[in-house]
């Protein structure tokens, strides 16, 4: 009579975890389709705003530091949508761009402080 509980257990669990881990990967399904389709989207724009000197420093710049690409990305996209970006930017008008947000984009400096210990090197 155990054994036939137990298994009935099994069996309800399996059904729960297939149930509610069913949604999970449902839902993980349609977050990772919405990105690609995002991820479409600002390449299509980046294509139309951006000539191929300028995108291909663009994604020189993502395999180097793939955070501040990504940040650039964005500004384009959302410069292109207000209508900022006339023409297609040529890779001198990118690098220019680029150097605005060096220069604005804070410095992260690390100060090494050495302990001072009562020690006689001079001996």
């Amino acid at each position: 009579m155990d054994d036939g509980l137990a298994e009935l257990r099994a069996k309800r669990m399996q059904e729960l975890q297939g149930k509610y881990g069913g949604r999970d990967m449902e839902q993980q399904k349609q977050k990772q389709a919405q990105q690609e389709r995002q991820q479409e989207m600002v390449n299509s724009i980046l294509s139309q705003i951006l000539d191929q000197n300028a995108r291909a420093r663009l994604n020189n710049l993502a395999l180097v530091k793939p955070e501040k690409s990504k940040k650039v990305e964005q500004m384009l996209v959302q410069m292109a949508q207000r209508g900022q970006i006339v023409e297609q930017m040529n890779e001198q008008q990118l690098t220019e761009l680029l150097g605005k947000i060096s220069e604005t984009s804070q410095k992260t400096t690390v100060k090494f402080e050495r302990r001072r210990v009562m020690d006689s090197d001079s001996d």
